[in-house]
């Protein structure tokens, strides 16, 4: 899937993933390839994802909202 996670400052990750983790207000949750259409309010934690490289990425976040839709993730976050 397309990731883009970006905050008001600067564009933290752009490329392909195979999952991705993310802290939300309602739990903790992972989406892969071809999840459902979502949007969540995120939380302070740790957004997490696993590149098309098969590499591991962790990004510290203080809150923010992630939208997925037709296989394109966007997390906007606050750092």
């Amino acid at each position: 899937m397309k990731v883009e996670i970006i905050s008001p400052s600067d564009t933290l990750f752009e490329g392909e993933a195979s999952s991705v983790t993310v802290p939300s207000t309602m739990g903790p949750f992972t989406l892969l390839e071809h999840h459902a259409a979502i949007v969540a309010i995120l939380e302070a934690g740790k957004v997490s994802l696993t590149d098309a490289k098969g590499e591991h990425h962790e990004f510290a976040i203080k809150g923010g909202f992630t939208e997925n839709h037709d296989n394109q993730l966007t997390i906007c976050v606050e750092l």
